[in-house]
């Protein structure tokens, strides 16, 4: 057992597992791998003192963290302004390295992280009212296509019941099947199942002239890592467009790429539908209560609640217009 833990520090096993799951093609958990590898080493050389390429422990440092290691790491980031949820990120991130490193027999389990704050704070909620999503909808856009496209992209998030931009980046047109949308889940794996409303038929019939096999124009590369760059690239681009869209529709909330799977969620709570509906439409099936439902639920009850909000924006959209 010894031996094992002389050749490879946590460090450099957090290295290694960035690595693995980079070449898995898992950018994104690869990416916050790194990044917590990359905190945890400003740690280490901060704490202990200089100690060398960054994969090395500094002087004075076991090889692999104790408890006491680890509070001192929390208080660390802490003092530097980093917030709760951020701390526990990384925190998360390190304990599931560590504990995949025992699992392994590289290193005697000591449960380093039972006394540090690994759990999720409620944030604000955010979302917005349905007159906004029927401002953004009647904005006229004609010679600003970045705009009319994130507008168009968050429209179709809200009524495909908060469809991630990840997923919608990715989304690919043999993913239409006649009425129905038919996709995974980036984030989980979960299959997820939307009927083509009206709205979301007229922002398909749009884009989908394409020669691209994506819907919209956000992924061009078909090597996975380039075309994961572009995401991020164009995530960034879409935020900063809607920050536009938010001052032009009149909202008091900033719109980002969450806002819209929020508002779904908060309008279908307005129209007093099951909560075991909500969840289930937007793929948490993190949910214990969820995953009851999930075995049971037949997917048409998801359509239906989709179907309540989305006509609502219909309804109201028709209504400015006549009022023109």
């Amino acid at each position: 057992m010894k031996q094992k833990k002389q050749k490879i520090t946590f460090l450099s096993w957090l290295g290694l597992q960035a690595s693995e799951l980079r070449d898995a093609g898992k950018f994104s958990t690869a990416r916050n791998y790194r990044r917590a590898l990359s905190s945890f080493a400003a740690f280490s050389a901060s704490y202990y003192g200089p100690g060398g390429e960054y994969r090395d422990y500094p002087a004075g440092m076991p090889d692999w963290p104790d408890e006491s290691t680890i509070r001192k790491y929390s208080t660390w980031l802490q003092r530097r302004g980093v917030v709760r949820n951020t701390v526990s990120f990384y925190m998360r991130i390190l304990r599931s390295a560590y504990n995949k490193a025992a699992d392994s027999g590289i290193v005697i389990q000591q449960h380093p992280f039972s006394h540090v704050y690994t759990g999720v704070d409620k944030t604000r909620k955010r979302a917005v009212d349905e007159d906004i999503i029927v401002r953004l909808q009647s904005l006229d856009l004609a010679g600003k296509p970045s705009l009319a496209l994130a507008r168009d992209m968050f429209i179709f998030s809200y009524c495909t019941r908060g469809m991630a931009f990840v997923d919608m980046a990715f989304l690919k047109k043999h993913d239409i099947y006649g009425d129905t949308i038919s996709y995974s889940r980036k984030k989980t794996g979960q299959r997820m199942y939307v009927h083509i409303e009206k709205c979301v038929r007229t922002i398909l019939d749009r884009y989908c002239g394409s020669d691209s096999e994506f819907i919209f124009p956000v992924i061009r590369s078909s090597e996975p890592e380039a075309a994961f760059r572009e995401y991020q690239s164009s995530l960034g681009y879409y935020n900063r467009n809607l920050k536009v869209l938010s001052s032009l529709s009149g909202s008091d909330v900033r719109l980002s790429s969450y806002i819209a799977r929020h508002s779904w969620a908060s309008n279908a709570r307005k129209y007093n539908i099951p909560l075991s509906i909500i969840s289930a439409g937007m793929g948490h099936d993190s949910e214990k209560t969820t995953m009851i439902y999930l075995a049971s639920l037949d997917n048409s009850e998801i359509d239906n609640a989709n179907r309540k909000i989305v006509s609502r924006i219909e309804n109201l959209g028709s209504a400015g217009e006549t009022a023109h």
